[in-house]
C-alpha cells in the first residue's frame, strides 16, 4: 500500500457494502498508477478490472500481472477469476446493441458482466432502420431477466423494445452519430423522453454503469429466488 498513498486510497470493503468490487478507471491516470491500483486489488480479492485502458495502460499492467488481458475494443483490462461462480440456472443479460458502431460501448457492458459472473446473450446491429432484424431474435430478450439496449443516432430503440417485453430495460446512449446527435446528447435526450415507460438511462457511452446496474438487479434476484 504505500507505494499507493500519494494518489490512491482504495476502498477494499466495497464488494461486502455494494456487490461490486472498486473498479480502476484508467483514462487520466498514468500506466504505471493504474498497475498499482490494478496490483493491490488483485492481491487482496484475487481479481481486477479496469475501464477505459489504453495499450500503454496494459503493457504496465502486464509487466507486474502477467497473467492480466486487454480488450482493446472495449478497452478493458481483466485479471483474476470471476466474481462469481456462474450456476446453470443463473439469468442472463441480453446486451442489444443497435449498430456496429456502437459495440464498443455494448462490449464494454457485455465484459463486464461476464468478468463480475454472469452470463450474456448478446444481440447486434438490431436497430430500428431494419426493425425486423430485432423481431427476428425476440425470443432472447422476452427470456432474459435484464435488457441493456445501446444505441447512437437519436436513441430510438429503448423505447421499441420496452414496449415488446417485460424484463427491466438499462439503456445506453452512445457518442455515434453526425453532427445534430452533439456527442451523443440527442440519444440521451431521446431515450430520457422514451413513450415506453420503465427505462431506466445511463450517461453517454457509459457501458460498464449499465453493467453494474444490471449486476445490482441479478444479485437481488439470485438472493431471493
Amino acid at each position: 500500500m504505500s507505494e499507493l498513498h500519494h494518489f490512491a486510497n482504495l476502498d477494499h470493503d466495497r464488494q461486502a457494502r455494494n456487490g461490486l468490487p472498486e473498479i480502476v478507471y484508467a483514462e487520466s491516470k498514468t500506466p504505471e498508477q493504474v498497475a498499482a491500483i490494478m496490483l493491490s486489488l488483485h492481491d487482496r480479492s484475487g481479481t481486477a478490472l479496469a475501464t477505459r485502458a489504453s495499450a500503454e495502460h496494459f503493457a504496465a499492467v502486464h509487466e507486474r500481472l502477467p497473467a492480466a488481458t486487454y480488450h482493446d475494443l472495449p478497452r478493458l483490462i481483466t485479471v483474476g477469476e470471476p466474481l462469481r461462480t456462474p450456476e446453470p440456472d443463473d439469468p442472463y443479460v441480453a446486451v442489444v446493441c443497435a449498430g456496429t458502431s456502437d459495440l464498443p460501448v455494448a462490449e464494454e457492458a457485455a465484459m463486464t458482466l461476464e468478468w463480475a459472473g454472469w452470463p450474456v446473450r448478446r444481440v447486434t446491429d438490431v436497430g430500428v432502420a431494419g426493425i425486423h432484424r430485432l423481431f427476428a431474435v425476440e425470443d432472447v430478450l422476452q427470456q432474459a431477466a435484464v435488457c441493456i439496449v445501446v444505441a447512437g443516432m437519436e436513441g430510438a430503440l429503448p423505447s421499441v423494445v420496452g414496449g415488446r417485453i417485460a424484463a427491466p430495460i438499462i439503456a445506453v446512449p452512445t457518442s455515434v452519430g453526425y453532427g445534430a446527435n452533439f456527442g451523443g446528447l440527442s440519444a440521451l435526450l431521446g431515450m430520457l423522453t422514451a413513450c415506453a415507460p420503465g427505462i431506466t438511462v445511463v450517461n453517454i457511452d457509459n457501458g460498464f454503469g449499465a453493467a453494474a446496474a444490471a449486476h445490482r438487479i441479478l444479485t437481488l434476484l439470485t438472493k431471493f429466488s
